[in-house]
């Protein structure tokens, strides 16, 4: 377990920190029961956590990137330690360097899990990869879902859609949960030495609440997969039987 954490303040920038990351939550589902018909209650749900993973891929998570990359503070040259980020010996880079409201919003959560304030390549690397592939997959899979839910769209239209969707979804869902791993793996193993395990906000809330989202979901997302696959060889085979009789 990592040392004693500082205790949980709720003062008005951890308020607007929080209402920030949840605020896209009310965001994807406007969007949602814009977008997709009532009649198609799964792709709705689809669409809305496909949208609010998008959104939180690129903006908040991309904020982190830009934090990593571009916050920083000089030192002098022998305190900073190896691995270099970026090869620089004088410096040290993170949000815990960032003076912005992104700066504040991971200083924030990086009282769950100190890696978020400074540049572990690690996760940066985990990071790339989120919102460089997975955000403009969970955007395009939004579009699937339009796409396949819309009356204006032709059968063909639609079921080239369904194919898609099926395809990126599930690939998207499975990134999702190798990321998680990645993330807390390291962790789990070194007695969650960066974690702040013993105060029940950072760990229930910041820790459980935010990444159990890209645990079950992904999982539920995996698992209609798996029953439109079936469907789809179901029929396929009945399809072919009734050809050879």
């Amino acid at each position: 377990m990592a040392s004693t954490s500082a205790p949980f303040i709720l003062d008005t920038p951890t308020i607007l920190c929080i209402g920030f990351a949840l605020s896209f939550m009310p965001i994807a589902y406007i969007l949602g029961r814009t977008l997709i018909p009532s009649t198609h209650t799964r792709n709705r749900l689809l669409f809305f956590w496909h949208a609010y993973d998008a959104l939180t891929h690129i903006f908040i998570e991309g904020s982190f990137l830009y934090q990593c990359f571009f916050s920083y503070t000089a030192v002098p040259v022998g305190f900073n330690r190896e691995p270099y980020f970026l090869g620089y010996k004088d410096r040290v880079y993170g949000a815990a360097h960032g003076t912005g409201p992104s700066a504040r919003l991971w200083q924030e959560y990086a009282k769950a899990d100190g890696r978020w304030a400074v540049a572990d390549p690690c996760v940066i690397a985990l990071e790339i990869l989120t919102v460089v592939l997975g955000g403009p997959a969970a955007v395009y899979t939004c579009y699937l879902l339009w796409k396949a839910s819309s009356a204006k769209s032709s059968a063909a239209v639609r079921g080239a859609a369904k194919g898609k969707l099926w395809l990126v979804a599930p690939a998207l869902a499975t990134a999702e949960l190798y990321g998680g791993f990645m993330t807390f793996g390291p962790e789990w193993l070194t007695a969650s030495s960066q974690l702040a395990t013993d105060n029940p906000v950072y760990l229930w809330f910041y820790l459980f609440f935010f990444n159990t989202l890209w645990v079950f979901v992904p999982g539920w997302v995996l698992w209609e997969a798996y029953k439109e696959l079936k469907a789809a060889f179901v029929k396929a085979e009945g399809t072919s039987g009734k050809k050879k009789q």
